[in-house]
């Protein structure tokens, strides 16, 4: 009886905290089939450490709501248990209402997101980009079977069909990020999957940006980032 009254308690608290809080121009609703208990996490990165802008305590529900003010579209992460677990769910925020479904068996793996334009062109690239990531895969399973058997001339020739499918990823992520240039999930792109391309590439993505993708929190850290490459190529040419 007691262990039934201190769960009302404590249910009565959640219920007055969550309807008592003042909502963000973001809200994310959603459900994580299976989570019946544990706190969920809504976090952004804020300089170079990813903080929590928002949580909730799940008691037998696996419903969700939480929120915050986003002045710029950026990546969220959505996690459980304060991130004692790696699985996490990535989208992209933006002012509005999104909405998130998951389970916590394969928590992350598969989400369905809907509401965000930005994660709506991050899954057109996801959906290209892992036909890439799966032939790199099929590169490393063959480079380890050569270099085991000491086939050398085959792990050159590995090596150098590698390097194509290097360069034609990075022309697929350019020509994507120029295709897309009114979306913040271009200069993202370009700053995550394309850090190690040539100047080249970035400028022209760069210079390629709407002015209100410029403006925004990732078009002001990739002119910067373009900006640094310039001026220590520039240093070294000196």
């Amino acid at each position: 009886m007691r262990n039934i009254i201190a769960l009302v308690f404590v249910s009565l608290i959640a219920f007055s905290c969550s309807s008592d809080k003042k909502m963000g121009n973001m809200i994310v609703t959603g459900q994580i089939k299976g989570l019946k208990k544990g706190t969920l996490y809504l976090q952004k990165m804020k300089d170079t450490a990813i903080v929590s802008v928002d949580s909730l305590q799940l008691l037998g529900d696996d419903k969700f709501t939480l929120t915050d003010n986003v002045d710029s579209p950026v990546m969220y992460y959505l996690t459980f248990d304060g991130n004692t677990q790696p699985k996490k769910v990535m989208f992209f925020g933006e002012k509005g209402n999104i909405t998130i479904e998951d389970n916590v068996e394969n928590f992350g793996v598969n989400p369905t997101i809907t509401g965000s334009v930005n994660q709506e062109v991050m899954n057109k690239f996801n959906e290209i980009d892992k036909q890439f990531k799966s032939k790199r895969l099929d590169f490393i399973a063959k480079d380890l079977e050569a270099r085991s058997k000491n086939d050398s001339i085959k792990a050159d020739s590995l090596a150098k069909a590698f390097d194509k499918l290097v360069r034609r990823r990075f022309l697929f992520a350019t020509n994507f990020a120029i295709s897309n240039k009114d979306s913040e999930a271009a200069p993202y792109i370009a700053l995550t999957e394309l850090a190690n391309a040539n100047l080249y590439l970035l400028d022209t993505i760069n210079n390629s940006l709407s002015e209100k993708v410029k403006s925004s929190d990732y078009g002001k850290r990739l002119n910067k980032f373009v900006n640094e490459i310039k001026e220590a190529e520039s240093k070294k040419a000196e």
